[in-house]
């Protein structure tokens, strides 16, 4: 597809950040809204960027956007989740983190919590709570990945095998249509569903931008959670998937509203 200088100027922005909005888009370049949305309808059509509420995506199949880009993606929406999912979680209770930027937002929502063990593969989340004593935090030997700070790789694997925790809080960087929940590293991958083994209820945190992408490597299934904690479940599958399999799903901004 041809695409004009500001069109190619958008692109380049939304692989950098991850997401564009149409207002700030709009003032950016000094023109107007609906300019922006069809610059973005272009985009869309074109299948170079995805469409969300208020802007669009960099839906990258193959690698993740970078992950303080990734941060600012939903953000509100994601400590709503955190927020919620830290609700589910009582005191005196052991539990993994795994890696992501929602996941980290549930652990800065446990930072009022008390008596609790938190195993993660997550440097920013084990360096948020180190500093609190009513949280023990142990975290996982591996390869560390400079991208992120996750913990990654067999020796990861390995050391998470060795517990049997009350809760899991895990993320996924895409949901598919049929609840398949997807992500972009295997080594990543491995860690998760060791996670998943070794808990007794699984919390998966996911912002309503992961309908809209997609991953090439399986992490697992929505039926392997207990509890799935998001903004809005746009997607009439996944929704009739978590019913079939007795995924309690909680909707933050329908609490909200």
């Amino acid at each position: 597809m041809f695409l004009s200088g500001r069109q190619t100027e958008i692109l380049e922005i939304a692989k950098a950040e991850g997401r564009v909005l149409v207002e700030e888009l709009a003032s950016r370049f000094s023109v107007t809204p609906q300019t922006i949305r069809k610059d973005l309808n272009d985009l869309c059509d074109g299948r170079v960027l995805s469409r969300v509420h208020g802007g669009a995506i960099f839906p990258g199949g193959t690698e993740n956007v970078k992950y303080e880009a990734r941060r600012s993606i939903a953000a509100p929406e994601k400590q709503a989740i955190g927020r919620a999912a830290a609700g589910l979680i009582p005191n005196n209770s052991s539990l993994f983190i795994n890696i992501g930027t929602t996941t980290e937002a549930v652990g800065e929502a446990l930072l009022g919590h008390h008596e609790l063990m938190v195993i993660t593969n997550n440097i920013n989340v084990a360096n948020k709570l180190r500093i609190f004593p009513s949280i023990e935090v142990v975290i996982a030997g591996g390869v560390v990945r400079g991208s992120d700070g996750g913990i990654v790789g067999e020796a990861a694997v390995d050391f998470i095998r060795q517990f049997k925790v009350d809760y899991a809080v895990i993320g996924t960087s895409a949901i598919d249509a049929d609840g398949a929940l997807l992500d972009f590293d295997f080594r990543e991958v491995k860690v998760a569903q060791a996670i998943i083994a070794n808990a007794r209820h699984v919390i998966l945190v996911a912002d309503s931008t992961k309908f809209e992408r997609t991953a090439p490597v399986r992490i697992g299934h929505l039926s392997q959670v207990h509890t799935f904690v998001t903004d809005e479940c746009r997607v009439e599958s996944v929704r009739v998937a978590a019913a079939e399999h007795g995924v309690r799903l909680v909707e933050t901004a329908r609490r909200q509203s």
